[in-house]
C-alpha cells in the first residue's frame, strides 16, 4: 500500500484483520470526478444502513487526575539517550507496566526516539507523532519523514519524538509467522468458492493466530490502544512536558483520541488526521471502510479511462464497467495465477493482485503505477508490478522478510474490539451488504473480517464514544474521498469530542497534512505553533 514514499506507510488494519487498511499519503493530486462523489455517497449510505449494530452510546471515562503511587516509578524514571545510528536522532528505552492494573507483575520495554528542536525560536516542548497502523513504526516514521520532512518552522520549535507502541517494531515486537509462512498466508484465497477453499482460509487464520499466541502469550493480552495511550502519558511526564502535543494519522487518530479521553486535562495541541470513529463495532467499521475503497476506486476508474494507457476501458467507460473488467481479471488469476519472475517463485494470485490494487487506492499519486502494473499483468501476463505493490503493502523486503506490522496490526485490532464475524456462515450472510458497498472489493474484505474469530486472546475493548470534556481544542482532519478512513468518520469523531474542530480536505487519498494542500498545512502549522485552532467546519482543497 505504500510503494511511493516510506514516510506515510501506515494502515489501520491489514487485509487479514478486515479493519481499516491504512497506508500512505503520496504526492500528487488527481482530478476529482464529480460522478465518483455521487456514487461514493450512495455506497457509504448503503454501508451505514446495513451496519449490524448501532454506534455505541457509552463514553470512554477519564482516569483520575492523580498518579497512583504504584505507577510512580514509571513516571519518575530517567531516560538514557544514546546515538541511534541515524544522524541527528537520539534513542532511549522506556519502561511501562505490562498490566496497568497489576504493575508489580512485570514491565514492557518501549523504544523511544527524538530529534531535538533545531531553533531558531523558543522551544515549545515535545511533538509526539504516530503514523497509524496499528503496527506502524512511529520511530521509522520519525526518522524517515517527520523528523526531517515536517515544516522547518515546526521542527525548529519542537523536539520531534516517537515511541513504537507496545508489540510494534522496536518495542517487544509480536511475531507470528516466518517469511516463508507469511508468503503462503498472503497468497491464501480470500474469496472462497466452495467449502474446501473456505476450510483452507479458516485454517490460515487459525495458524496465524496460533503463531502470534505462541510467540507472545503474555504481551498479546496487553497491546490494547488504551494501554498504548497510557504509555504515552508516562512518556509525556518523562520528557518533562506539562501537556501532550501530538500529531496522529490513521489509526494514530484513535490512539490520540483515546489519550484525550483518558487524560483530557493533559491533552495539549492535538491533530488527528484521517480519523477513525471509535463508536462503531468492527463489522460496521469494515463495511464502511469497504464503501470508502469503492469511493477511491470509482475516482481512479474515472481518471483511468481518460488516460491513453488504461487497460480497464476507454474514454467514456463507466466506473461500473471498469469494476466489472477488473473483477473479470481477478477471476482469471483465481483460475491461473500469473508469473512474476519472483526469486522465491511466487506467482500473482487473485489475493495478491487485489491487495496490489488496494495499495494504490491510498494515494492518487500511485494511479499511474497501478495502470502500468495492470497493463503488464492483463496484456503481457507479467504480474511483477502488482506483486511489488502488494509487497509494499505487506512490508515484505526483497529477501523475503516481513516487518511485524501485520502481526501487531492483528494483535491490536483483535484486542480492541469483538470480532466482526464468528463463523463463515456469518460472513456469507453479510456478503450482499459488502458487495453492495463495493462490487469490486466487497467479497474479499468481508472474508478478511473473519480472522479475529480465531484469536487466542479475548477482546478487552468495546465500541465507545470519546468526548474528552475539558480538553483543549482538538483538530480532526478528514479527506472527502479517503479510502481507508471514510470522511464520515472524521465528522463523527469531531462531533463526539467536546472540543473537536473539523478541518475538511476536499480531495483524494488518505490523510491530508503534508500532501500538497497549502490551506490544510497552514491551518495545522498555525495551530501547532501558536495554539490557534482552525474554526470548526473549515474546508480546504
Amino acid at each position: 500500500m505504500h510503494s511511493r514514499r516510506t514516510h506515510r506507510r501506515t494502515r489501520i488494519g491489514g487485509p487479514r484483520t478486515g479493519a481499516t487498511l491504512l497506508a500512505a499519503a503520496l504526492l500528487a493530486t488527481a482530478c476529482s470526478a464529480g460522478g465518483a462523489s455521487t456514487s461514493a455517497g450512495s455506497a457509504a449510505e448503503a454501508a451505514q444502513a446495513a451496519g449490524s449494530t448501532e454506534a455505541a452510546k457509552t463514553t470512554l471515562a477519564a482516569l483520575p487526575e492523580g498518579t497512583p503511587s504504584e505507577l510512580s516509578p514509571y513516571y519518575e524514571q530517567k531516560l538514557s539517550w544514546r546515538d541511534c545510528g541515524v544522524p541527528g536522532f537520539q534513542c532511549a528505552t522506556m519502561k511501562a507496566p505490562l498490566d496497568y492494573a497489576k504493575p508489580a507483575e512485570g514491565d514492557v520495554r518501549l523504544a523511544v526516539a527524538r530529534k531535538k528542536a533545531t531553533g531558531p525560536g523558543e522551544r515549545l516542548g515535545s511533538l509526539l507523532v504516530n503514523p497509524g497502523g496499528p503496527g506502524g513504526s512511529a520511530i521509522g516514521y520519525l526518522q524517515q519523514y517527520a523528523g526531517i520532512g515536517y515544516p522547518a518552522k515546526v521542527r525548529a520549535r519542537y523536539d520531534m519524538v516517537a515511541v513504537d507502541p507496545r508489540g510494534v517494531a522496536r518495542s517487544e515486537p509480536v511475531e507470528c509467522l516466518d517469511g516463508r509462512e507469511m508468503d503462503a498466508y498472503t497468497q491464501t484465497d480470500v474469496t472462497p468458492d466452495d467449502e474446501r477453499e473456505t476450510d483452507v482460509l479458516v485454517d490460515a487464520y487459525k495458524d496465524f493466530a496460533e503463531g502470534c499466541g505462541a510467540d507472545a502469550p503474555k504481551l498479546l493480552r496487553h497491546v490494547s490502544t488504551v494501554e498504548a495511550a497510557r504509555d504515552m502519558d508516562v512518556l509525556r511526564v518523562v520528557l518533562g512536558d506539562r501537556k501532550l502535543t501530538y500529531v496522529g494519522a490513521s489509526y494514530g487518530t484513535f490512539l490520540g483520541a483515546t489519550y484525550a479521553g483518558l487524560f483530557p486535562e493533559r491533552a495539549g495541541r492535538m491533530v488527528l488526521d484521517g480519523a477513525m470513529d471509535p463508536s462503531l463495532p468492527a463489522r460496521r467499521l469494515n463495511l464502511e471502510q469497504t464503501a470508502g475503497f469503492d469511493t477511491a476506486f470509482r475516482a481512479f476508474a474515472e481518471d483511468c479511462v481518460r488516460q491513453p494507457d488504461c487497460p480497464l476501458g476507454g474514454r467514456g467507460t463507466s466506473p461500473d464497467q471498469v469494476g466489472r473488467n477488473l473483477k473479470a481479471f481477478f477471476a482469471k488469476l483465481d483460475a491461473r495465477p500469473a508469473p512474476t519472475g519472483d526469486a522465491d517463485g511466487r506467482r500473482l494470485t487473485e489475493s495478491l493482485a487485489t491487495i496490489g490494487v488496494i495499495a494504490a487506492m491510498y494515494d492518487e499519486g500511485a494511479w499511474q503505477q497501478l495502470r502500468e502494473s495492470l497493463t503488464s499483468a492483463m496484456k503481457k501476463n507479467d504480474g511483477a508490478g502488482l506483486l511489488a505493490l502488494s509487497d509494499s503493502y505487506y512490508e515484505r523486503e526483497a529477501g523475503g522478510r516481513y516487518s511485524n506490522m501485520m502481526f501487531a496490526n492483528a494483535a491490536v485490532n483483535c484486542l480492541d474490539l469483538p470480532a466482526a464475524f464468528s463463523s463463515p456462515d456469518e460472513v456469507r450472510d453479510a456478503l450482499p451488504d459488502f458487495e453492495k458497498a463495493s462490487p469490486v472489493f466487497g467479497e474479499g474484505l468481508a472474508w478478511a473480517s473473519l480472522n479475529c474469530a480465531y484469536w487466542p486472546v479475548a477482546p478487552t475493548g468495546e465500541p465507545h464514544r470519546i468526548e474528552a470534556a475539558g480538553a483543549a481544542p482538538i483538530v480532526v482532519v478528514g479527506t472527502t474521498r479517503d479510502p481507508a478512513t471514510p470522511y464520515r468518520w472524521a465528522q463523527a469523531l469531531a462531533g463526539q469530542l467536546a472540543s473537536g474542530r473539523l478541518l475538511t480536505h476536499e480531495g483524494d487519498g488518505h490523510t491530508a497534512y503534508g500532501r500538497g494542500s497549502a490551506c490544510v498545512d497552514s491551518a495545522i502549522n498555525t495551530y501547532l505553533l501558536d495554539g490557534t485552532a482552525p474554526e470548526d467546519g473549515k474546508r480546504c482543497s
